[in-house]
């Protein structure tokens, strides 16, 4: 700790300092004191010269310094002690904040294959500049106050028209509401529900569980749907307590499967005779590769059927930015906790976004990223088959994951975890997805799911050299 003998020669410079930066003189000594306290330079519990003796030594009034103690002793700096003269006042020193409750320090990753991202290197900046300057530049005045919690006109029409000719959805601009990503869209949406009653959510027996701690957080059970080749088995629903279902009709996260004809009518026709909520997560329906697109089940009955989109893989998570196609009867629900939620999301976002779709670049870059997507799966099953053969691969004809089932005897989970860890990769296990309680079979197989289209391109081979590496073990 410092004291006045080591600091006190300084003063003067501090002093001249302070002045130089236009500091009054009471103002300049206060500043510098402040200063030598916080930096260490004076201790606590270092005594202070009398207001008599530093104003002899400065060359001041000393109702200047008198008065600069004072000061400094209401704002807690210094304290005053009968006998003892001024000194430095015992301070508390900011402690690093620990980790939020079940959140661990990030260890070093050198090979990102977490499913869930896209590549973010590959994000369209230079489009996405280009939109920004256009829509800024026509955008009138009322665009940067406070509006529509459904979010800009602009954007809304586009979506409408987007979503209509790529994805067969049925909805106007009326019914969509802009929300900051997918995580506070469904938020918005179970608080809508429970709100009308609904008191319990169908969700898929895989899935993402921070999608389930939102539902619980709005304060809804859930219950799970089986899955097997042809998706959720939605008869399970006929019975069931719930008023609603989370599904993912084009592509099933983590198994990647699509949902049959038939058990999308059956969820309809659930809805339909229940008054339940299908809500549709078409979280990265731009990605096929080996099949036609499907159509979003929403089309099948607009009043039954939230579709929810998202920008977070065709673009990137960043720029915060989902939708909700409503039906009729949800917007003013849904309107009212977005308005509680933020009001409204960044219109600068949605504006750019708006001309991004508008100008076709929102076309050309998905048109893009699919063709080296596809090449990448392609490259991970060419990889696979030759050095590790025996791992089977499955959810490989859309999206940007894919699961890699281990043979018996292999590793569990949990040391692939750890072992992956040391190794530098970062990547998912299938249970971690799982909704069920219940423990998996004890001769379920380890499966690990993998995100080929996390790493940049320079980055992606040494990720497939580090997994095959892992898979050996």
């Amino acid at each position: 700790m410092g004291s006045w003998a080591t600091f006190g020669g300084d003063l003067h410079l501090d002093l001249s300092a302070g002045r130089a930066r236009g500091l009054g003189l009471r103002a300049a000594l206060e500043d510098a004191l402040r200063t030598a306290v916080r930096e260490g330079r004076l201790g606590p519990g270092t005594r202070l010269p009398s207001s008599r003796a530093l104003a002899a030594d400065l060359g001041i009034a000393r109702n200047t310094v008198a008065e600069a103690y004072t000061q400094l002793g209401a704002e807690g700096w210094l304290t005053s002690r009968q006998g003892s003269g001024t000194v430095v006042a015992e301070r508390g020193e900011p402690q690093p904040a620990p980790p939020p409750p079940g959140v661990r320090p990030e260890p070093a990753v050198r090979h990102n294959l977490m499913p869930g991202s896209p590549d973010l290197s590959r994000f369209p900046r230079n489009a996405w500049l280009a939109a920004t300057r256009r829509a800024l530049a026509t955008a009138p005045h009322e665009a940067f106050g406070l509006g529509d919690p459904r979010g800009r006109i602009e954007l809304r029409r586009a979506l409408a028209a987007y979503l209509a000719r790529v994805r067969g959805v049925r909805t106007d601009p009326e019914r969509l509401v802009v929300c900051s990503g997918y995580t506070q869209g469904l938020g918005l949406l179970c608080r809508a529900l429970h709100e009308q009653g609904v008191r319990t959510v169908a969700v898929e027996e895989y899935g993402l569980p921070p999608q389930r701690a939102v539902i619980a957080e709005a304060g809804l059970g859930t219950v799970p749907l089986s899955l097997d080749e042809g998706g959720a088995r939605t008869g399970e629903l006929l019975g069931s307590p719930a008023g609603a279902a989370v599904l993912t009709p084009a592509h099933q996260f983590p198994t990647g499967v699509a949902l049959r004809a038939a058990r999308r009518a059956t969820a309809v026709a659930w809805a339909r005779a229940t008054g339940g909520v299908v809500i549709e997560d078409d979280y990265d329906g731009e990605f096929r590769y080996d099949r036609q697109p499907l159509g979003a089940m929403q089309a099948l009955d607009p009043e039954r059927v939230v579709y929810a989109g998202t920008a977070s893989k065709s673009l990137a998570p960043g720029i915060r930015m989902a939708w909700l196609a409503l039906p009729g009867r949800l917007v003013e629900p849904v309107m009212r906790q977005k308005r509680l939620a933020d009001g409204q999301s960044g219109a600068v976002e949605q504006l750019a976004l708006a001309e991004l779709i508008t100008s076709g670049d929102l076309d050309r870059h998905i048109r893009r990223s699919r063709l080296q997507y596809r090449r990448r799966r392609d490259r991970l099953i060419e990889v696979l088959a030759e050095r590790v053969p025996e791992v089977r691969v499955t959810g490989l004809s859309a999206g940007l994951s894919a699961v890699l089932e281990l043979p018996p005897g292999s590793l569990g989970e949990e040391e692939l975890l750890r072992q992956a860890r040391w190794l530098g990769i970062s990547l998912s296990v299938l249970s971690w997805c799982r909704a069920s309680e219940a423990p998996p079979a004890a001769d379920a197989p380890a499966a690990l799911v993998v995100g080929y289209g996390t790493p940049a391109d320079h980055a992606f081979p040494a990720a497939l050299d580090a997994l095959c590496t892992l898979l050996r073990l």
